[in-house]
């Protein structure tokens, strides 16, 4: 087949580089765009900016990307499924268990590929060390801390902190951890004046055994992208914000000093800091998502996966609210 026809339905904070990585994906043909609110950050070139969705589809496109906010995700979706589009949504998948299953539902009745933008499973740090674990560096995994933190982003007025942020550290513990959540007990605060969460610590276990930890706020002067996988062997800690991975080994020597070795149970060994190919995630994430249309792979995130961390997303906020833990 020729390259494949592709719109972009949002282009604004992050549809605008979606529009970059979109125009330099081999095999893509980026023929349409469609904003109500226009051109913003100046991204269209000689493409005319359109009007919404039904504009969009009526441009022939065989697959669209749609970083509009995740209450109109829906509407769009639904439209470009009806119609026979191949779709990357952006994350969450959308505003509610209920929409999401809606959403998952045409695009596997239709036989589409429905993907979900969940691009730290693209992050060069995470990739090397989900397949580091795999290979069984770690010996069992034993806990899986991630930490996410930043100051509040402007682009952010229709979800809270667990749906906007917590919704990658959801995803990504299960994949790096091959499981899925059993239980989890969440605690959230109003700290900015907003109508949503802005703070955010959750705790759980994985079907697996494998213990969890999310810390996630947007109220933190600097940026905190960390997820630490600790195991029989060792930690492995990745900073996604760099794409940096270290490898904290437990030391071969027997601590000799009886008062630490009670204390810290393992001694220190080697730290060994990986050097990676560093590609920007979200050009790998739309090889993922054309890849799946051509039918010569699956490492896009699917639909079907991104209900089930809209499912854990709930599960925190009931949990916050009742001050329950939840059994998903």
């Amino acid at each position: 087949m020729g390259d494949i026809r592709v719109g972009i339905l949002g282009i604004g904070s992050m549809g605008r580089h979606h529009v970059r990585n979109a125009r330099s994906t081999k095999g893509f043909d980026l023929v349409a765009l469609a904003d109500p609110d226009g051109d913003k950050f100046g991204v269209a070139g000689d493409l005319a900016v359109l009007p919404d969705v039904d504009a969009l589809i009526a441009e022939g496109v065989d697959a669209a990307i749609v970083a509009v906010p995740t209450v109109f995700h829906e509407e769009a979706a639904l439209k470009l499924a009806e119609a026979g589009v191949h779709a990357l949504v952006e994350k969450p998948l959308s505003f509610s268990v209920e929409s999401g299953e809606r959403i998952a539902k045409a695009f596997s009745d239709a036989g589409l590929i429905g993907a979900v933008g969940y691009v730290e499973r693209c992050n060069p740090a995470l990739l090397e060390m989900r397949e580091r674990i795999r290979g069984g560096q770690l010996g069992e995994v034993y806990q899986i801390i991630t930490r996410r933190q930043s100051p509040f982003p402007a682009r952010i007025a229709d979800v809270g902190v667990v749906k906007d942020l917590a919704t990658h550290d959801v995803d990504l513990a299960a994949w790096v951890a091959g499981s899925t959540y059993e239980t989890v007990y969440a605690q959230t605060a109003y700290r900015s004046g907003r109508e949503h969460e802005d703070m955010m610590a959750a705790s759980g276990r994985f079907a697996n055994g494998v213990l969890v930890n999310h810390l996630v706020n947007w109220l933190s002067p600097y940026k905190d992208r960390t997820t630490i996988v600790t195991g029989e062997r060792g930690a492995l800690v990745a900073d996604t914000a760099m794409g940096d991975l270290t490898f904290y080994e437990n030391g071969s020597f027997p601590v000799e000093w009886d008062q630490i070795a009670n204390f810290r149970g393992v001694s220190e060994g080697e730290v060994t800091r990986y050097a990676l190919a560093k590609r920007e995630p979200l050009a790998v994430e739309h090889e993922h998502f054309r890849d799946a249309i051509l039918g010569v792979s699956n490492e896009h995130v699917s639909m079907d996966e991104g209900l089930t961390t809209l499912r854990v997303l709930e599960a925190i906020l009931e949990s916050a609210k009742t001050g329950e833990s939840v059994r998903l």
